[in-house]
């Protein structure tokens, strides 16, 4: 079985790396980052069609290898013996891919962070994490922000 990491690059996305290191490194773990291609953020925000070209989207695209690249390596450094990682095209959303690719993959178990780089979207529209849950059909662990030292 495979355990999927949801990683956009975030603190919460790093707690969540580090965590499913520390107490779930018996399988092999992918590293996903989903991306928004072209057309899917037109149809979100027809207003910003002036700004999205499809030199932005090859961007978007070497974005998210980048940070599921980056996300890999924080799970080999945290002590994950084996990872691989996938940037994926969102198509539709950005939840519903992430339960896509577990499905896909028949992860044992969906770990992501509580918030991630979305921020004041996520408030508005519901925080990914929280759509995971309640659509996957297969055990999700969200992890907490890091606990941040007394000082």
């Amino acid at each position: 079985m495979t355990i999927l990491v949801a990683y956009d690059g975030s603190a919460d996305a790093r707690a969540a790396i580090e965590f499913a290191a520390k107490h779930l490194a018996a399988e092999p773990v992918v590293v996903l980052t989903v991306w928004e291609p072209l057309l899917v953020q037109l149809r979100k925000y027809p207003l910003a069609a002036g700004v999205l070209t499809p030199e932005a989207e090859d961007e978007a695209r070497a974005q998210a290898e980048a940070s599921a690249k980056e996300g890999a390596e924080l799970a080999v450094a945290s002590g994950i013996a084996e990872v691989t990682h996938r940037a994926v095209a969102d198509n539709e959303s950005v939840w519903k891919t992430i339960v896509d690719v577990a499905d896909e993959l028949d992860a044992s178990l969906v770990v992501t962070g509580s918030r991630g780089l979305a921020g004041v979207r996520s408030v508005l529209l519901g925080s990914v994490s929280n759509h995971v849950l309640h659509h996957a059909r297969r055990p999700t662990l969200i992890v907490p922000p890091a606990q941040k030292a007394a000082g």
